[in-house]
């Protein structure tokens, strides 16, 4: 069955169909692939039945940058509030947010960088994403007793050392990020993590699919 001939049935698909091809198309190939003709033909549905759910591309790239904050700035801010009894418990909850895939999504925030690079809007986005984040990181850091600068330093040496995983799409396997771990959390708080903390931190880890 053909793309028209399943119009011809009354499916249009759903917004939702139609959202998860356009993040498939721009991690794997770009803002340039996310393209109507190409997303209908991979989901199998007539052009015409784009336009019940959007006015136009433009308003499909807006939505796709909406999911986009979802799935990476929401969770984030969520993991630097998640309850901790230490300071080195409330780090490994924001690296296990920024490590497991279900959650802070790494290949569609690499996607959105790279937007970003030909389109000044979406550059600003994520400049304001880039702000909101530290802001949050600072917040957390603060919580534990860090003065104002200090707070602010190790939030941003947190968050670029992470940023920088992503952009440089770093091919270390898990084992041996997760080796480096407990010096990362030291580094970042000034607090060694326990060994029972650590324990914890890798279980969750694999009990989620990230290692």
């Amino acid at each position: 069955m053909d793309a028209q001939d399943t119009a011809g049935t009354g499916w249009r698909g759903s917004r939702d169909g139609w959202l998860e091809a356009g993040y498939r198309a721009l991690i794997e190939g770009g803002v340039d692939a996310v393209k109507i003709m190409p997303l209908a033909r991979q989901l199998n549905l007539s052009r015409t039945s784009f336009y019940w759910f959007f006015h136009d591309r433009e308003a499909l790239l807006a939505a796709l940058l909406d999911g986009w904050h979802a799935r990476t700035t929401v969770p984030l801010i969520a993991a630097t509030r998640q309850y901790a009894e230490t300071q080195a418990e409330a780090m490994l909850n924001v690296l296990c947010c920024f490590l497991t895939p279900g959650v802070f999504d790494s290949r569609l925030e690499f996607a959105v960088r790279s937007w970003a690079l030909q389109d000044q809007a979406v550059a600003d986005r994520v400049t304001v994403a880039d702000a909101t984040r530290i802001a949050a990181l600072t917040r957390m850091m603060a919580h534990w007793g860090h003065d104002p600068m200090s707070a602010d330093v190790r939030a941003r040496t947190i968050y670029l050392v992470q940023i920088g995983y992503i952009s440089m799409q770093s091919s270390e396997d898990i084992e041996t990020r997760l080796s480096r771990i407990p010096s990362y959390v030291q580094i970042y708080t000034g607090a060694a993590p326990e060994p029972r903390e650590i324990a914890r931190f890798n279980a969750r880890l694999r009990r989620d699919g990230a290692a």
